[in-house]
C-alpha cells in the first residue's frame, strides 16, 4: 500500500512539473543555461518556466513559448522571464519579458492569444509595446538599447511596436526602421531606417563578452616559478624561430572575429548623429535659438530637453529634480544650481531677466 501510494505522489510531482512549462528549447547550439533554484545547462527540449533566466555564452538559444511566440537569443545575451500566463481567455493571459543584455528576436505567436496591453518587454532603458511584430532588441554593457523593426517574408511590416521611456516615445511601423534610447529618462532617438538584412543582425549583432581578468592570469603564471633565481633564461629559444618566414601572418576570411567588431556602437554612434541633425533642423523650424545646452538628453549638462507647439521643457534629476517650463517664443536666460553643479542655459539670445533656481538636498 505505501509502494502504491509514492508511486502515485511521483506521478503527480512529474504532471506538476509538466505543467509548469510554458514554453521549451526549440533551439540550440553551443553553450548556455537556465537559471532557475540552480544553473541548468541548456539542451534541446529543455522545459522553460516562469521567473527563469536564460543566458547565452559561446551559444544561440530559441525558445518557443505555449502561444507560438519565439524568442531567440545570439551569443553573450541574457532574458529574464518575468510573467507568463497562457489562458484560453486573451485578457486573463500574461508576458512579461525582460532583455537584459545581448541581442534576441523576438517573433509573435498566434494572433490574438494574449490581449496587446497584458504584453510586458523591457529593456534596462526602455519599454516595448508590441501590435503583432518581428522585431530585434540589443542591449549593450550601459544598458543602451538597440530596437529594430523586421519584416514579413515578403518584404512588408511586420507589425508595429512602440518604444517608450520616462519622457518620450516613437513609433516603429516600417521594415528596418530602428530607435536607440541611452537611458529610460532620455527620450528615443528618431527612427532611422538602416541598409541592414537580417543576416548582417544575426551575425554582427553580438555584444562582447565581459574581457579576460588579466591580473588573475598573470598571477597564476607567476605562480609557477617558485624562484626567480631558479629561471635559466639562457635556454629561451624563442629567439631563433624566424616568426616573418611563416605563412600564418596570411590574414585570411577564416580569420575575422566578428567579436571583434563593435557594430552595435557604430550603428549607435549613426542614429544619434542623425538624431542631432534632427534637432538642429527642429531649432531652426522652430525659430528657437537655445545655447547651452541641446534637445533631447545633454550629456554635458544632464538636462532633458524638449519642446512642444508653444513650451520649451528643461528637466535635471540628480539627487533631486528641477523642472522649467517656458513659453519658447520670449527670450531667457536661466541658471540651474544643483549641488554646487550650475548651468546656464540661453534661450533666443537671452534676457535681461535672469531666471534662477538653486537646489540642494
Amino acid at each position: 500500500m505505501a509502494i502504491l501510494v509514492l508511486f502515485v505522489l511521483s506521478k503527480t510531482m512529474v504532471a506538476q512539473q509538466s505543467d509548469a512549462n510554458i514554453g521549451s528549447v526549440t533551439e540550440f547550439k553551443g553553450t548556455g543555461r537556465i537559471v532557475r533554484d540552480k544553473p541548468y545547462d541548456a539542451a534541446l527540449s529543455f522545459g522553460i518556466e516562469s521567473y527563469d533566466n536564460v543566458e547565452t555564452t559561446n551559444g544561440r538559444i530559441g525558445i518557443t513559448f505555449l502561444n507560438d511566440t519565439k524568442v531567440r537569443l545570439t551569443e553573450h545575451s541574457q532574458l529574464l522571464i518575468d510573467e507568463f500566463i497562457y489562458d484560453p481567455d486573451p485578457s486573463k493571459s500574461k508576458m512579461a519579458l525582460q532583455f537584459a543584455s545581448g541581442t534576441a528576436r523576438f517573433i509573435t505567436g498566434k494572433l490574438n492569444t494574449i490581449n496587446k496591453e497584458n504584453i510586458a518587454i523591457s529593456t534596462p532603458s526602455a519599454n516595448v509595446s508590441i501590435r503583432g511584430t518581428d522585431f530585434t532588441v540589443t542591449v549593450n554593457e550601459l544598458g543602451e538599447s538597440l530596437i529594430i523593426l523586421l519584416p514579413k517574408d515578403d518584404g512588408t511590416p511586420s507589425g508595429e511596436i512602440v518604444v517608450a521611456t520616462a519622457i518620450g516615445e516613437v513609433i516603429l511601423n516600417q521594415p528596418y526602421q530602428a530607435t536607440t534610447v541611452s537611458m529610460f529618462e532620455t527620450e528615443p532617438t528618431k527612427p532611422v531606417i538602416l541598409d541592414i538584412t537580417l543576416e548582417l543582425i544575426d551575425n554582427m549583432l553580438i555584444v562582447n563578452p565581459p574581457k579576460e581578468d588579466i591580473n588573475v592570469t598573470e598571477k597564476s603564471v607567476s605562480s609557477n616559478s617558485n624562484n626567480l633565481l631558479d629561471v635559466d633564461y639562457l635556454e629561451f629559444e624563442d629567439l631563433d624561430i624566424d616568426y616573418l618566414a611563416s605563412d600564418d601572418l596570411e590574414f585570411t576570411e577564416l580569420d575575422i572575429n566578428y567579436l571583434d567588431v563593435n557594430f552595435l556602437e557604430d550603428l549607435l554612434e549613426i542614429i544619434q548623429d542623425v538624431n542631432e541633425l534632427d534637432q538642429t533642423e527642429t531649432l531652426l523650424q522652430a525659430d528657437l535659438d537655445l545655447k547651452g545646452t541641446t534637445l533631447g538628453f545633454d550629456p554635458d549638462t544632464q538636462i532633458n530637453t524638449f519642446t512642444t507647439d508653444n513650451t520649451i521643457t528643461f528637466i535635471r534629476a540628480l539627487e533631486n529634480t528641477v523642472r522649467v517650463d517656458l513659453d519658447k517664443s520670449n527670450a531667457y536666460t536661466v541658471i540651474l544650481i544643483q549641488n554646487g553643479k550650475s548651468t546656464q542655459i540661453i534661450v533666443n539670445g537671452g534676457s535681461s531677466s535672469t531666471i534662477t533656481i538653486k537646489q540642494n538636498d
